[in-house]
């Protein structure tokens, strides 16, 4: 798997507000994107370990669906001027107890697309003001815009992309 993690990435939260309508449409993208790639793959393909360990595809779809409610919660700390944004569970607990390998792809592939719809809807609320309001981010130590929210979200389900992309180059 990567040597590198999403923790050892580096955010720049620098480009200009404006971008919100690019990101919003990488959001609301991120469904047919993971479908169309996984489409037609065996259980035993979705659900295989990578030698060495790691999540299977589908652990690693399931744990975008484990994250949905941190943007949004996120976004309504912003909003009703918290200053602080609440911190993710890097240790990963919910999905590394849950059964993700055990469901069958259809029901997680429904329940990103849902979680996905519900914050393209909380983005597209948005006002213009809104999309450059922000809070400080715990682990960063940064302040994290709500546009800049979009951009994050979009990274780390790309980040999960890219994991898949390297499990299905794998010899089987």
């Amino acid at each position: 798997m990567p040597k590198w993690l999403w923790t050892d990435r580096i955010f720049r939260f620098d480009f200009p507000v404006e971008k919100w309508p690019d990101l919003l449409e990488r959001v609301r993208g991120t469904p047919a994107r993971i479908e169309e790639r996984i489409a037609g793959l065996s259980k035993e393909v979705l659900t295989r370990i990578p030698d060495g360990g790691g999540w299977s595809i589908q652990r690693n779809l399931g744990h975008l669906v484990d994250l949905g409610y941190l943007a949004k919660t996120r976004i309504a700390q912003i909003l009703s001027g918290e200053m602080t944004l609440v911190a993710a569970d890097m240790a990963n607990v919910k999905t590394n107890e849950a059964v993700h390998d055990a469901l069958e792809i259809a029901a997680l592939l429904v329940a990103f697309r849902e979680d996905r719809a519900d914050l393209v809807a909380t983005l597209e609320s948005m006002t213009s003001a809104d999309w450059g309001k922000s809070a400080l981010h715990p682990r960063l130590k940064t302040p994290m815009r709500i546009v800049d929210i979009a951009y994050f979200d979009s990274e780390h389900d790309d980040y999960h992309l890219g994991r898949i992309g390297e499990l299905l180059r794998r010899p089987s």
